[in-house]
């Protein structure tokens, strides 16, 4: 008797854990919200914008953080607001930001990339603007991989005539 009541119990659970998920996901779907993502380096950010703000800690939310939070430097928290402040949109929209790989700097400009390609979906008239201030140029550069006989990428050890 024991077992099946534990087992109808945990079934239960289950279930109401399902029913919880698929109420968070038909909740995220109905918010409509505008894709661009940036890479820089090896940072790759997916970033999301959304019309509301509500339930987005301080407008910018990285990897479930506060953007203030994940970037306690003002140098990377200025980088990712940049495309808003240019556009002088600063709170009026919510974002969610998910960045993977690469360094702190790297993540800062592959989110400012990824946000500033987002504003140009929500509003084509925006690239201009964001063009001529440089947040839709990608930044191309990567690290140059060391080879063998060589010290670093392209450093040769010390050669000695005599």
């Amino acid at each position: 008797m024991s077992e099946t009541q534990t087992l109808e119990k945990t079934q239960k659970e289950e279930e109401k854990i399902e029913a919880e998920k698929e109420e968070k996901e038909t909740s995220q779907k109905k918010l409509r919200y505008y894709e661009g993502i940036g890479r820089r380096k090896t940072a790759t950010a997916r970033v999301r914008l959304y019309t509301k703000t509500e339930g987005i800690k301080d407008g910018i939310e990285i990897n479930g953080r506060s953007y203030k939070e994940y970037f306690p430097t003002l140098e990377f928290q200025k980088i990712v607001e940049a495309p808003l402040e240019k556009m002088k949109l600063l709170g009026k929209f919510g974002v969610t930001v998910k960045v993977k790989g690469g360094g702190i700097r790297g993540q800062a400009e592959a989110i400012r990339l990824g946000l500033a390609r987002a504003l140009v979906k929500f509003n084509p008239a925006y690239k201009r603007k964001l063009k001529r201030a440089g947040f839709l140029t990608v930044d191309a550069r990567q690290v140059e991989r060391k080879k063998y006989g060589k010290k670093k990428a392209r450093r040769a050890p010390q050669w000695q005539k005599r």
